[in-house]
């Protein structure tokens, strides 16, 4: 049984906003985690990657492309890989859109 109240996440007008909350209560999700994980509610990072049907690629990029990226996605608070993953799911979808 948990003692402490369960943290909920809300909603988020923007990144700045969902990284500035996250920064604030990181403390108090590092230790739901923790307790999760000692409760056995862990996963893997293989159950993690299945569940989330991902499939880890190398692809080769130019060093300024990636210094960009760092400097971009640290503005953001988040880190480089997920901001390069954004903007090509983002391309991506809107290519898909313009049939």
């Amino acid at each position: 049984m948990r003692n402490k109240k369960e943290l909920v996440i809300p909603k988020f007008a923007s990144e700045k906003e969902d990284a500035q909350w996250h920064d604030r209560h990181r403390r108090q999700l590092e230790e739901a985690f923790l307790e999760r994980l000692k409760a056995g509610e862990g996963l893997t990072l293989k159950q993690v990657l299945a569940r989330a049907k991902l499939r880890p690629v190398t692809i080769r990029l130019a060093n300024r492309d990636i210094e960009t990226a760092r400097k971009l996605a640290a503005r953001k608070g988040i880190g480089y890989q997920t901001y390069i993953k954004m903007l090509l799911h983002e391309a991506l979808h809107r290519e898909s859109n313009r049939r």
